[in-house]
């Protein structure tokens, strides 16, 4: 139990330096990265709680996350690179 909430401050921490680089990053694609590697993390972490806590519920609720934040991370790239999402 020692180990998973050293590995979740671990995560944590490197989220905070993620933080930093979505306020100030020099352009739109980095903050978009930077969220993209937030909403990964917190995928691992709902894993290892499912995992840890024997809850097989948070590796459904993890996988559907995983799929928003794919599907959410195209949709604004596209709308970024086209101004549009979809095509006519």
């Amino acid at each position: 139990m020692v180990y998973f909430e050293v590995f979740i401050w671990v995560l944590l921490l490197s989220v905070s330096t993620v933080l930093y680089r979505i306020i100030k990053g020099p352009s739109t694609y980095d903050r978009i990265l930077g969220v993209n590697v937030i909403g990964t993390k917190t995928i691992v972490i709902l894993v290892l709680i499912g995992y840890v806590f024997e809850r097989p519920d948070f590796f459904d609720i993890a996988l559907l996350y995983a799929i928003l934040n794919f599907i959410a991370t195209v949709a604004i790239a596209k709308y970024l690179e086209k101004g549009r999402i979809c095509d006519d």
